[in-house]
């Protein structure tokens, strides 16, 4: 799988912010690391998140809860989905209205990393 560093991460975080406004910075960048960290985890040698669908739900999902930033943690997890599908060459469609749902959903404690991985799979094109 094809991923970013932490310091692409907070780069991009840096221009979302820039381009939409809010506070920028770093609140934890333990935090970060763990969003990332956590898609490439293993138990008895197998991996948590076998696919790499799984593996960008659970980096969605935790750059949200996260909050390893000090704002902007919903655009910068739904954002880090969208590069992190097209660097692996997943085409997904989508509208921006159902982009801002899914972040929305996902803060409020709404959508787990399986609706996540669910609603990535049901917008995947071929």
């Amino acid at each position: 799988m094809k991923t970013l560093s932490v310091e692409n991460i907070i780069l991009f975080h840096e221009k979302i912010i820039k381009e939409t406004g809010g506070s920028a910075g770093v609140r934890d960048r333990g935090l970060i690391e763990s969003a990332l960290n956590r898609a490439f985890m293993t138990y008895d040698g197998k991996d948590l998140y076998p696919t790499i669908i799984d593996k960008i739900a659970v980096i969605t999902y935790s750059l949200i809860h996260n909050h390893g930033f000090v704002d902007g943690n919903k655009r910068i997890g739904i954002a880090v989905m969208i590069i992190l599908l097209k660097m692996n060459n997943i085409k997904v469609y989508y509208t921006q209205q159902e982009l801002i749902d899914l972040g929305l959903k996902t803060a409020e404690g709404l959508m787990k990393e399986k609706d996540i991985l669910n609603w990535i799979k049901e917008r995947v094109k071929d």
